[in-house]
């Protein structure tokens, strides 16, 4: 891979949903989730995904010459009006990851940044982040903290 261009983070456009899919493909590989069906299966249904979704979820990418080596979701949730507030929106980092050999550069901190900075201009009035373990210090470096009021169970089917 090539190591003297910089990366840069843009928002996705619908030509890189491929490539962000196999990203997520590869990252639940990586982790050892189970994974059903084909590569790409699921990278068709992702990207179908993403394209109907593209209001709701915003993603970012993450490229070095013109390849995608890594990817951060913003969801945008609508939250309830109030009469100082008739539009409020919320946002939740998901699914921040760079590929292995691009790690510890500092280049996930980079899509953090611009998540938090599209927040800012969409408005946002908080961003919640369900971390991995490797980078709650990203996040808390960035002004997440744990909050004694933020509760969440798991549903079972």
């Amino acid at each position: 891979m090539d190591t003297d261009s910089r990366p840069v983070v843009r928002p996705a456009t619908a030509d890189d949903f491929p490539a962000v899919a196999r990203l997520r493909w590869w990252w639940l590989r990586e982790t050892g989730e189970r994974v059903a069906g084909s590569g790409e299966d699921f990278v068709e249904h992702f990207t179908a995904w993403a394209r109907r979704n593209s209001t709701s979820h915003r993603c970012l990418v993450l490229v070095r010459d013109d390849i995608v080596i890594g990817m951060g979701w913003l969801a945008l949730v609508q939250r309830v009006p109030t009469p100082l507030a008739p539009e409020r929106l919320s946002g939740d980092v998901q699914c921040v990851y760079v590929v292995p050999g691009e790690r510890d550069a500092g280049l996930g901190g980079q899509l953090i940044d611009a998540l938090l900075e599209l927040a800012r201009e969409l408005g946002l009035e908080r961003v919640t982040v369900h971390s991995s373990f490797r980078a709650i210090s990203a996040y808390c470096r960035r002004g997440f903290g744990a909050s004694p009021r933020l509760l969440q169970t798991h549903l079972t089917s």
